[in-house]
């Protein structure tokens, strides 16, 4: 199992959003760069990141805060946020990402997708962000009319090698994870699920372990606030 804590990136600073609301933020004071460097000294080997301000712009802000992580920590990082082009991809790339999550883009345009997955192979992952049902695009200010699964079945031969499934009416909220849809993902899905959106307690990466295809779980809010303890859950990791 893999356990990816999240860095969310707003005006240089480490924020959690409930329920993806940008005016419903918590700022917290340590630097994107220092909370890296903490879950390195902890023991976590993964580490999801999404540039915010790039969700809401399409451009890669905060690029230079991700290169300085990289350069740092022996990490393997997935980025997400406002990727729209392939120039965006290649540049994080370069600066040595493990992975670049495709989401609003990807959404609106199923080519570019499919494109990107043949130029970056396994390097791509798609970020599927859903409420009740249909996803959500635009760093979550707009709602599309595509339901997530009929949309995932239309993408699944693409090669996307992973996919980050959030359900935005948890996220940020600590009341555990859609577990019921996210399964519904995961039988799905041709590639591994990550759990996104409501993490609370070790309770709920264990329950994680029962469901089919999952690959790992993202955990954010609880971190910060301190629901979960950072050794606590490093011992997840390879258990």
């Amino acid at each position: 199992m893999k356990i990816f804590p999240a860095i969310d990136i707003k005006d240089k600073k480490c924020v959690r959003l409930i329920k993806g609301d940008f005016e419903n933020k918590t700022e917290y004071e340590m630097s994107p760069v220092d909370q890296a460097g903490k879950y390195k000294d902890t023991g976590f080997k993964n580490l999801h990141i999404v540039d915010l301000d790039g969700a809401l712009t399409g451009e890669p802000i905060n690029i230079e805060i991700i290169k300085d992580i990289v350069g740092k920590f022996d990490l393997k990082i997935e980025i997400g946020g406002g990727v729209r082009n392939f120039e965006t991809i290649q540049k994080y790339i370069d600066v040595g990402v493990e992975k670049v999550i495709l989401g609003s883009a990807a959404i609106k345009e199923r080519r570019f997708l499919e494109e990107a997955c043949i130029k970056f192979p396994n390097q791509i992952a798609l970020g599927l962000d859903a409420k009740d049902g249909h996803l959500a695009i635009s760093g979550w200010t707009e709602d599309s009319d595509k339901l997530t699964t009929e949309y995932l079945k239309k993408v699944n031969e693409y090669g996307v090698s992973r996919i980050i499934y959030t359900d935005i009416n948890r996220d940020g909220t600590k009341q555990s994870p859609n577990f019921q849809e996210t399964q519904k993902v995961a039988e799905i899905s041709n590639c591994p699920v990550v759990i996104s959106g409501g993490v609370s307690s070790i309770d709920d990466i264990k329950k994680s372990r029962d469901l089919k295809n999952i690959e790992g779980v993202i955990v954010g809010k609880a971190i910060y606030d301190g629901d979960i303890k950072l050794d606590e859950l490093a011992k997840e990791i390879d258990a």
